[in-house]
């Protein structure tokens, strides 16, 4: 178990990690052509950062450690890629979209960090089911938005293979089945309780 001090250090560096890669997606959204740069905007890319970083403490602590260490990752994603918005080109624009990903933020990250936690040292079946099927869920919901909302279709069909394909993470083939499941039924949950709401505000 990590001493408070290192757990402290894990929370700066996850921040600090999450700071970096929203300035690199904010900048490969001019690097990617066409409908592809959308992928460097993805919330499930970002959500995949805040389960790495609660896999990669999984050994040092508790699944609190990883939730706050995914915490910083997600609020560390959205103040580097709207703090070079602001700073490295036009603007970031009206303040409210900042503050929904911020909020958003707050919840992913935590949720995401300890999926990361419960797939990689779950002691029961349950969790490590869960927390895989948020990942490959979180990237069925995408290739719902890009298909039915978007009509990107390459793109969707991308997000969906990564869906389709995460639950071979899984430790056994039955938790296989079974994340594949989960996840197709997170997919939908997801598109109706992230998706439309925000589709709402933008519009």
């Amino acid at each position: 178990m990590a001493s408070r001090r290192t757990r402290g250090s894990l929370v700066i560096l996850s921040a600090l990690g999450g700071l970096l890669l929203g300035v690199l997606t904010n900048l490969a959204q001019g690097w990617l052509p066409g409908a592809w740069n959308q992928i460097a905007n993805s919330g499930a890319v970002w959500c995949v950062v805040a389960f790495v970083t609660g896999a990669l403490v999984a050994r040092r602590g508790s699944v609190w450690l990883a939730v706050f260490c995914g915490l910083g990752a997600e609020v560390g994603l959205v103040v580097g890629y709207y703090g070079y918005a602001e700073l490295g080109r036009d603007g970031m624009g009206r303040l409210f979209f900042p503050l929904v990903w911020l909020f958003m933020a707050c919840i992913a990250g935590p949720f995401f960090g300890a999926a990361g936690h419960w797939w990689l040292r779950g002691r029961t079946t349950r969790l490590r089911v869960v927390g895989l099927a948020c990942v490959a869920g979180v990237f069925g919901m995408e290739a719902l938005l890009f298909g039915w909302y978007l009509h990107y279709t390459t793109q969707a069909w991308a997000c969906f293979g990564i869906s389709v394909l995460a639950p071979l993470l899984a430790r056994s083939n039955r938790e296989r089945a079974l994340v594949l499941a989960v996840a197709a039924a997170f997919s939908f949950l997801a598109y109706g309780v992230v998706v439309l709401p925000l589709q709402a505000l933008s519009g």
